[in-house]
Parts: structure tokens; sequence; C-alpha cells
């Protein structure tokens, strides 16, 4: 039987850089090493560089490793701005140009994942490696597809205009932010539920109490929707890794990996035990399978 070592989870020491104004929480751990890009991280929606302290404290041993907290999120300022994939394209742009100096390997997860397509995608300069983990965005709709789900549609955009106003936004941000709200919906998308363990909820917790974060919820919810997956994908030509956890409820995995094959037939895919956090929920599982891509790719 083979025995798992477990992982270490002490947090890593940040520092903070500013962009346009605002002061941006990063962190940096390991050596660079000859031939070896950068690695940088990218969390999704509500979490922050916390969310790969596991991966971080592993693949240092063989990569300079970044991890960033997105403009909005985790100690990051909740700036007072429209929130949208462009923004967060330019943040990861700027912060590679300016901090790390270097190319880098971008690995997102979730919100993150589309972030880092839109830099991998849009400024190319800034990538020489994309790596998706249980990636957002939409793909363009087919006229038949808008066809099959009127009543879904029309329900969307119902729910849609009652959280465009302030008070249902309000009152929703006060729903979601609870602790024990936190959990059940982490529950929901672990597979592994042990991996929901009390400090997690408090890393997701924590950054809502900032002043600012309901302003930057109720701005995410809002704003248009960025480039489609399908157009990124087009102008996309990096090494591509797709990490899906299958166990996903809100990503429709066995439905969703196929659009990536079609639209990025060269990419190269793995398909893990764990739900929409992969990296969090089997780290060392992801660990490994970035190490041996990034090695054999020679991105």
């Amino acid at each position: 039987m083979q025995v798992v070592t477990p992982l270490p989870t002490q947090s890593i020491p940040g520092d903070y850089w500013q962009w346009r104004g605002h002061s941006i929480y990063y962190v940096k751990a390991g050596e660079q090493r000859n031939n070896r890009p950068p690695l940088l991280l990218v969390h999704g929606f509500g979490a922050s560089t916390d969310h790969w302290r596991k991966n971080i404290i592993e693949l240092q041993g063989d990569f300079e490793v970044w991890a960033i907290d997105l403009l909005g999120f985790g100690r990051s300022d909740k700036a007072n701005v429209q929130y949208s994939g462009d923004l967060w394209r330019d943040q990861l742009h700027d912060f590679i140009s300016e901090t790390i100096g270097k190319p880098v390997i971008l690995a997102g997860n979730s919100l993150g994942g589309y972030a880092s397509l839109c830099v991998a995608a849009q400024r190319p300069q800034s990538a020489v490696g994309l790596i998706l983990l249980n990636s957002a965005g939409q793909f363009s709709e087919t006229g038949d597809e808008v066809k099959k789900n009127p009543l879904k549609t029309a329900i969307a955009q119902i729910v849609r205009s009652i959280f465009l106003q302030p008070w249902g936004c309000f009152l929703l941000f006060q729903y979601l932010r609870r602790p024990q709200i936190i959990r059940r919906t982490l529950e929901k998308v672990y597979l592994d539920k042990s991996a929901v363990s009390d400090r997690l909820v408090e890393e997701i917790y924590a950054p809502s109490c900032d002043r600012g974060a309901l302003q930057v919820f109720a701005s995410v919810f809002k704003s248009p929707q960025g480039e489609k997956n399908d157009v990124l994908l087009s102008q996309l030509k990096h090494p591509l890794l797709m990490i899906w956890g299958e166990g996903d409820p809100w990503m429709q995995v066995r439905d969703r990996a196929p659009k990536f094959r079609q639209y990025y037939p060269n990419l190269t895919e793995h398909f893990v035990q764990a739900g929409h956090c992969p990296h969090d929920e089997v780290p060392q599982h992801v660990n490994q399978i970035v190490r041996d891509w990034v090695l054999t790719e020679k991105c």
C-alpha cells in the first residue's frame, strides 16, 4: 500500500506590490532554476494565495513559484473599480513584467483559470505555458443551444435582475459569507469532505470582512461577460495542460472538457478524483502532474 506523506501546511510569508494605486499581495518561494520558467499560481473566486499553500510548499523544491491575490480578493485591496477578466489580465501581465521579470507558466483555478487564459492568449509575451484547473469562462453558444433551454435562460435572467438590485446583492453577500454557508458550499464541491478544514473556511471568510468586500462582490456579479473561451483558445499559442477534478458539480466536466479539446486539440489532459479545487483537495497528485508536464514539455 502506498504511503502518502501529509504536506506541511504552514503559511509562506508574502509581500505587497503597488499596482495602479492599489496594494496587491503576493507570495514567492523557491529559487530560479536553469531552463525552468517560474510558475505563477492564480486562485479562484473568493480564494487567495492561501489556497495554494500545499502546492507552493512542495513545488518550490523544483521551481521558482509565485502566487498572487487578484485585486478584490485575499489580502489585496478591495478597490472600487469595475472588475472583469480584462482587469485581472492586465494585473497579471503587469506583475509578470514588473516583478517576476520573465515569462511564466500560469496555473489558474476556476476564475483564476479564466484570467490566466486571458493573459496567455492576449498577452502572449508574458507566458510560456498554461495550466488550467477546472477553469471558468463561457463558450459561445450556438443557436441550437439557446433554443434548447429557453426556460433556463428566462429563469437566469430573472434571478440576475433581482440580484442586480443593491438590496438583493447585499442580502446575497451577507448570506454567502457566513462561515457555515462557506463550509456547506465547500463540502458540496469537494469530494473529500475532510479537506474542508476550519482553516480553509476562515481563509475564505476573513477577506469578506474587509472594507469594500461587498462592493467587489457586487461589481463582479454585475460585470459583463468577458471574451469567450473559444475565442481565447483560438488566439492561444502556448502549451496547455488541463487538470479536471471530475467530481466538480459546478463545471459539468465531462461536457465541458470536450469543448476545450475541440478548440485546442493539442492540449494535455488529466482527470483526477476531486471536486472543483483539485490542487487543494489532492495536492500531491496535482503537484506530480504539474511537475511531470513542465519537465517533459520544456516550456
